[in-house]
């Protein structure tokens, strides 16, 4: 793309269809993900599945992890074959469905067998559309820039912004009409957000993005898909879902040594895929110190995630259970502190990417690594400031509810620790990475994030088996804040290497 292109507040206009088909897949993804740690823990009577904190957490742990370990797939299917648009395409409806079969497993009844198919097969068929979705609409915004271009971490912050936009609708839309109405709708909104931002891409990429996503073939003579791209749309999207069903139907006839060794098998494949792909896609020195910069920040960027996630964890929870919601004697919902966090993303987002830029003009723009270490501080401090608030809700035989300044005041340090690694994490994988190699190590960097999220599900298991194994109580928070502020030093330690190794790439 030229660097004339300033069509969108100074940024290339194509900025502007990404940024709203992102608000609105995200959009869907917050507004199932608000309710699924209330809908699991809810009791029978009242529609849900009436599971204990820690199974529930186990399920919200697995599902958040492999939403974010099936990036990889759809990135090599993007690079060798598809191109990002297609595999948007096809992530985008493969995700509307798989929330519309969310509602169908809410709608209750007594069959509490077919629930519990459409739930997890609901479950599959979002992790697998979000494998196609996510990695291949963060490849097309830096696309649009040139890899030096000084307009490209604030305009993947503005596309930060678009994300938690979405975020902070969803909780309020998707939110209420779960918690105060019944689950079903606010699944049901959920997939209806995702269509409209399929939609939305559809509409605008012709004129907005031009070649930019699609197939590897020829792509630069054309702007649009054919209908046989659209008829391949159509197949996967139904091998997909039709796949994830046949596999739970089938999974169950399965022995437990079978459902044990298939995927560690699958897993081995994968990984073995995956070293392949790397090696064959990186060329010289350079180009293998950038990749193993990605990789050192990805192995730190788990445990930003291990503390960040506890949002939809322990933070849900402590919504429900320590914090006094009453407000003009209405109960706010407990799903709502989720928009916290999205709308100080839309409020400082704009704030940090002017900051970047002011910065860069007087040569005190701190290198990524750098970043990455501010961030990872914040989030210990958070976290800390989390501990306190729980030790005064718990200071006493009967808990105390809290006031919610303590969650708004945390999201707001959290937030301030996203907006340093988040964005630029993204933006780093596409000015980093091999050209050949963009999607894959942006599914590699997602796969960060499935770690961080599963890790971020079993904090509170494993401070109860440390204080069961140091006889002293494991406070979940102050737990969070150790690990995190360990990480921050050894990120401040590294930088001037890591910064070495990114050979001229701011």
């Amino acid at each position: 793309m030229s660097n004339q292109d300033k069509g969108f507040f100074g940024h290339p206009v194509g900025l502007s269809t990404l940024f709203a088909t992102e608000m609105w897949e995200r959009f869907s993804y917050y507004g199932m993900r608000a309710l699924l740690v209330l809908f699991l823990t809810a009791s029978f009577a009242n529609g849900g599945f009436g599971l204990d904190r820690e199974t529930a957490f186990t399920i919200y742990g697995i599902f958040t992890g492999l939403v974010y370990v099936t990036p990889m797939l759809g990135g090599v299917l993007a690079d060798k074959f598809l191109g990002q648009r297609m595999t948007i395409y096809i992530g985008g409806l493969t995700m509307a469905v798989g929330q519309f079969m969310l509602s169908a497993a809410a709608i209750g009844g007594d069959n509490m067998e077919a629930r519990q198919f459409w739930f997890y097969a609901g479950l599959g068929v979002l992790i697998l559309g979000n494998g196609f979705f996510k990695p291949n609409i963060s490849t097309m915004v830096g696309d649009l820039y040139d890899n030096n271009d000084p307009r490209k971490d604030g305009g993947f912050t503005i596309f930060y912004m678009g994300i938690n936009l979405g975020a902070f609708i969803a909780p309020f839309v998707a939110g209420y009409l779960g918690e105060k109405i019944s689950w079903e709708y606010g699944y049901l909104a959920s997939g209806v957000g995702m269509l409209i931002g399929v939609l939305w891409l559809i509409l605008r990429s012709e004129k907005t993005l031009g070649h930019i996503g699609l197939p590897p073939k020829n792509k630069m003579s054309r702007t649009r898909l054919t209908a046989m791209e659209w008829g391949q749309i159509s197949a996967i999207t139904a091998v997909l879902i039709f796949g994830v069903i046949g596999f739970l139907q089938g999974w169950a006839s399965l022995s437990d040594g079978a459902q044990s060794t298939i995927p560690k098998v699958v897993g081995i494949v994968g990984g073995l895929y995956l070293v392949i792909s790397i090696f064959r896609g990186t060329e010289g020195r350079d180009q293998w110190a950038r990749v193993a910069v990605i990789m050192v920040l990805a192995f730190f960027n788990i445990f930003f995630w291990v503390g960040f996630e506890q949002a939809g964890t322990t933070f849900n929870l402590f919504a429900v259970d320590n914090t006094d919601r009453m407000m003009l004697g209405f109960e706010i919902p407990a799903s709502w502190f989720q928009a916290i966090n999205a709308i100080f993303i839309v409020l400082l987002a704009p704030l940090f990417s002017l900051l970047w830029l002011k910065l860069d003009r007087v040569n005190l723009n701190p290198k990524t690594p750098f970043k990455f270490g501010w961030g990872m501080l914040l989030l210990a401090i958070g976290a800390a400031v989390m501990a306190v608030a729980d030790a005064i809700s718990n200071s006493s035989t009967a808990i105390v509810l809290v006031s919610p300044l303590w969650l708004t005041l945390v999201y707001l340090i959290f937030t301030m620790g996203e907006l340093c690694i988040s964005p630029i994490g993204l933006s780093m994988v596409t000015k980093l990475a091999p050209p050949k190699l963009v999607s894959t190590l942006m599914g590699v960097w997602m796969f960060s994030f499935a770690a961080g999220n599963y890790g971020a599900s079993q904090m509170e298991t494993l401070s109860k088996s440390m204080e069961v194994a140091i006889g002293q109580p494991v406070n979940v928070f102050w737990f969070v804040a150790a690990i995190t502020g360990v990480a921050a030093l050894l990120l401040f330690i590294l930088g001037p290497w890591l910064s070495k190794m990114m050979h001229g790439i701011k």
